[in-house]
């Protein structure tokens, strides 16, 4: 499945399954094949995103057992970030927020 996020402010925006519904999730939604955030829900939204950043960011990597330390931060490099995978939807709803619109979603 794939989350569709949509607003009349921006263009669409997709995510794989398990990226939309951990977004979805992060802002308080339940994930599912559709759901919408109004655009007085922005602000709420777009705050715990960046919580779940920082908190994120905050946390030491981790690092499997019996690998080097050299190969875990190897692994970090070529990791997609929560901070990069939430960037394109925290921008979706300040754009939307901007023009008092609503960010909806469908599989």
């Amino acid at each position: 499945m794939l989350y569709k996020f949509k607003s009349r402010a921006t263009a669409d925006l997709i995510m794989l399954e398990p990226h939309g519904r951990q977004i979805v999730g992060l802002i308080g939604k339940a994930p599912g094949p559709s759901g919408i955030v109004t655009a007085a829900q922005i602000p709420a939204a777009i705050a715990a995103l960046e919580a779940a950043v920082a908190a994120d960011e905050a946390q030491p990597p981790a690092q499997e057992p019996g690998q080097d330390e050299d190969t875990a931060a190897e692994d970090r490099k070529t990791t997609v970030s929560l901070r990069q995978r939430a960037a394109p939807f925290i921008d979706m709803l300040r754009r939307s927020a901007a023009e008092d619109a609503d960010v909806v979603w469908g599989g």
